[in-house]
């Protein structure tokens, strides 16, 4: 089969010809019809210190999939050979006190699909029948491939209470565009959307928010501090991973706020403890992935009401071959979600 494989440890990617994956007792060919692009997958395309860190080559990437399962090891019975599916990333060992206490999410033994294990940018992909999530037969292809993504931010919203509350999300990337519309969903109260591209704020406008701030023309907090009568806002979900955009979400966070924290920074983000965290009494909390599995019951069930809607969220698609165009695309910021239709 082609798969894009990250053949060395250096910028860049390549199609090959490479063997079709084969399944233990417990695991599940997935014939792959969409994936999608994500930030993390920059980071491998790129090759950043965290990619240096935590990526195995070579190895096919990729983590973000829709498919239909093409054949199930001799002791899986939650899917047949047909079903609609996508899957949960984290391969954990179930064994670990984290595991055991329902924090699988953080289990120190976690192999990371298309990061630590092979991925879904191929024609084929492998995971155990526990990581595997059975779709409704009419969701489409292009949206079911999404919920990967789209549980990081169920995950980042519902982390604390938000109904009602001022928030503001900082980095309207694919991830940051899906919390603005979940915290609708959910019944956020002033949502502000900060980035320091126009054209993400026009799709975080779409997508539910209130107002926008571009910051490259306007200090963030002291923007947010005037919408909020002062105060800050109540919770700062940081969805960027930049070092300057994440110090100046501390200081738009309301006394006693939350923050918390998906984007992935390139290195070291220096922060003033007394000042940002804790003479403002503020919670500060990292969010990794989904829970499992609550998140994907709390996101399907988002999906399945019609709260919860992504309409205008994938704005390009590409067949796998076109996959340096694709990157460069989302590299530029001139995209929503960018996806993969696998032949």
């Amino acid at each position: 089969m082609l798969g894009l494989v990250k053949p060395n440890r250096g910028p860049g990617a390549a199609l090959l010809e490479v063997p079709v994956p084969t399944i233990g007792p417990d695991e599940v060919l997935i014939r792959v019809k969409a994936s999608s692009i994500c930030g993390t997958d920059l980071h491998i395309y790129n090759w950043d210190d965290w990619a240096e860190s935590a990526v195995v080559t070579p190895n096919v990437f990729g983590h973000e999939f829709a498919g239909i399962v093409e054949a199930t090891g001799d002791r899986v019975t939650n899917v047949k050979v047909g079903d609609s599916v996508s899957g949960e990333g984290h391969i954990v060992c179930g064994a670990c006190k984290a595991c055991r206490t329902g924090n699988g999410h953080v289990c120190a033994r976690t192999r990371s699909f298309g990061i630590s294990a092979p991925g879904c940018f191929a024609e084929y992909a492998v995971l155990p029948a526990g990581n595997v999530i059975r779709n409704r037969p009419e969701m489409p292809f292009e949206l079911a491939c999404l919920q990967d993504p789209l549980g990081n931010a169920v995950q980042t919203v519902l982390a604390g209470d938000i109904v009602g509350k001022s928030v503001a999300v900082v980095g309207t990337g694919a991830i940051g565009l899906m919390a603005i519309a979940v915290a609708r969903a959910c019944g956020a109260g002033r949502i502000i959307a900060v980035d320091v591209r126009a054209n993400r704020l026009e799709m975080a406008r779409r997508m539910g928010a209130d107002a926008v701030v571009n910051s490259a023309e306007a200090p963030m907090d002291e923007a947010i501090r005037e919408m909020t009568d002062g105060e800050g806002a109540e919770v700062v979900l940081e969805m960027s991973g930049h070092p300057a955009a994440i110090r100046s979400g501390f200081e738009a966070a309301a006394n006693a706020g939350r923050v918390s924290l998906l984007g992935i920074p390139t290195g070291e983000v220096p922060l003033d403890l007394a000042r940002h965290l804790i003479f403002k009494g503020i919670r500060v909390q990292g969010i990794t992935g989904r829970r499992m599995y609550e998140t994907w019951y709390q996101m399907k069930g988002l999906l399945d009401s019609g709260a919860l809607r992504l309409d205008g969220l994938v704005t390009h698609t590409f067949t796998l071959d076109r996959y340096e165009e694709a990157f460069e695309l989302v590299k530029s910021g001139n995209c929503g979600k960018v996806v993969f239709q696998h032949v």
